[in-house]
């Protein structure tokens, strides 16, 4: 069953998470981490290379890259993608634009996506939460605030 974004919580802006899900210091554990399947979609070379290795540190070993919203819908159409990392500015296609691409595709409405960026009002918010964002992250985040948000999320997701 797909989860998507429920709301807001409590406290939308508390450490770079919009959508106040705290499952304490479950954890997904390190060989689902390292057979997860990522693709990162930024414009910014040196923001993926940052999510790159804050993702090698927590034990994801398989990440594939796009730089715009077309490329990576090319990607998730020709590849297994198991979790999708997207900024919300993306040039061309946006990160909205290809978060609703993929929920209208009957092949990849199910891939979890984590949604970021650096500025976000809470009208940027709500459209995605209306498209069926799954988490929301606002940048800068740390290693350990991507990790719980990974490893809720992935928790809604598993058999």
């Amino acid at each position: 069953m797909n989860r998507h974004f429920d709301g807001m919580g409590p406290d939308p802006f508390g450490e770079g998470s919009v959508d106040g899900d705290d499952r304490g210091d479950q954890r997904v554990k390190p060989l689902r981490r390292a057979e997860l399947r990522i693709l990162l979609v930024d414009e910014t070379a040196c923001m993926r290379r940052m999510l790159r290795n804050l993702l090698m540190d927590i034990g994801c070993r398989h990440i594939s890259e796009a730089s715009e919203g077309l490329s990576a819908l090319t990607s998730l159409h020709n590849q297994r993608v198991d979790f999708l990392i997207c900024d919300l500015d993306l040039p061309e296609m946006t990160g909205l634009d290809l978060l609703r691409a993929i929920r209208a595709d009957k092949r990849l409405w199910e891939t979890p996506v984590l949604m970021t960026a650096s500025q976000a009002n809470r009208e940027d918010i709500s459209h995605a939460a209306q498209a069926g964002v799954n988490g929301f992250l606002l940048k800068p985040f740390t290693a350990a605030m991507l990790e719980k948000k990974l490893a809720a999320m992935l928790a809604c997701f598993s058999p």
